[in-house]
This record gives C-alpha cells, sequence and structure tokens, in this order.
C-alpha cells in the first residue's frame, strides 16, 4: 500500500465496487455499519480486496481486533468509544487508528489512545456538535494530530473547508444520496 495520507474519507455501510473504482490513491474507505449487529466477515474482505487493488485504504470502524485480525490498513474509532484495551494489542507496521471527536475532553482522549488522525465534527452539520468554521479551527489548534473535517461537507460547500484551514475531509455516503465530493486533488 501507498504511504500518502488520504485527502478524503468515506464512511460507508455497504459494498459498492463502482464508489470505490470511481477514488483516487488519495481516498481511504471507512465501512461502518452499526445497524447490523453481526459482522459480515465476508464482506469486509470483499471491500479489502476491492480497495486493496484501487490502492486505497480501507478502515473498520468500532472494532480494531477485526481489523488487525483481517490484516486492514487500520480502525476508526467513534467518539464514543472511550476504551484503552486496544493499546495491548501488537499493531501491525502500517497499521493505523483514527477517530472523531466533538469537544475538547474527546481530542484529548483520542491523543491517549493513540489515534494517527482525528476527525472533528460537524463543521457544517447542524446537529447537537454542530461547530461551525470559527469552533473548528479554535479546537483544531488544540491538537498537533493532523485533523480531518467531518459533518455536512457536501460539493456546494467544499470551498468553504478552505476558510477552516483543513485539508482533509470525510464524508458519510450512506447518510445522504448526494454525490461524493468531486475525484481528484481537495482543492485547486
Amino acid at each position: 500500500m501507498h504511504n500518502q495520507s488520504p485527502s478524503k474519507y468515506y464512511f460507508i455501510n455497504t459494498f459498492d465496487t463502482n464508489l470505490i473504482n470511481k477514488q483516487d490513491r488519495h481516498t481511504a474507505i471507512i465501512y461502518r455499519n452499526y445497524t447490523n449487529k453481526k459482522i459480515d466477515k465476508e464482506l469486509i474482505l470483499k471491500i479489502k480486496y476491492c480497495c486493496k487493488k484501487k490502492r486505497i485504504k480501507f478502515f473498520l470502524a468500532n472494532n480494531i481486533k477485526l481489523a488487525i485480525n483481517l490484516k486492514l490498513d487500520g480502525a476508526y474509532i467513534p467518539s464514543f468509544y472511550k476504551g484503552f484495551n486496544h493499546l495491548h494489542y501488537n499493531f501491525k507496521k502500517n497499521f493505523f487508528l483514527i477517530g472523531s471527536a466533538h469537544n475538547l475532553k474527546e481530542i484529548k482522549i483520542k491523543e491517549t489512545q493513540n489515534v494517527k488522525t482525528i476527525f472533528i465534527s460537524s463543521l457544517f452539520k447542524k446537529n447537537k456538535n454542530y461547530l461551525g468554521i470559527n469552533k473548528f479551527k479554535l479546537i483544531s489548534n488544540l491538537t498537533k494530530k493532523p485533523v480531518v473535517a467531518l459533518g455536512g461537507i457536501s460539493n456546494q460547500n467544499l470551498k468553504k473547508v478552505k476558510l477552516a484551514n483543513c485539508k482533509i475531509i470525510a464524508v458519510f455516503l450512506f447518510l445522504n444520496k448526494k454525490k461524493a465530493p468531486k475525484k481528484g486533488p481537495l482543492f485547486k
């Protein structure tokens, strides 16, 4: 796999080869399915091999042990996971932990959990975790880890992400039926 960090992360909850085939090498896929309690290892392996063919990084949400056992590129730790048991696991050299946070307390927890990249939410989506551009900038300056903008990002407001001094974005492709941000460099 390539060593360059992704500039786009896409959350998916189903396997769609067309979506993966349209992505470039600066993209990472995060499989996140909280609706189905049973883990479908076959599906995860299909996504893994499709991503590997396209040289795209693939992360599994909320199951670090399974991500290690299936030799994925890493695992995504959601903001509600506060545990530290994974710190005792043996990680391969190129296995990365990434995680999300909504405030300073959660950022410090993610740093203690040894995540490589922190997703800060919500930049544009006006929910209970809504930050807006100014609060996002303030919170993102409180960590030395790379920061990913998450929440309500679309083609219409993609240029506003520049105002937040963030060069990496994440999009929930299964929550909205909108098109993903365009293929290629994030900002032209």
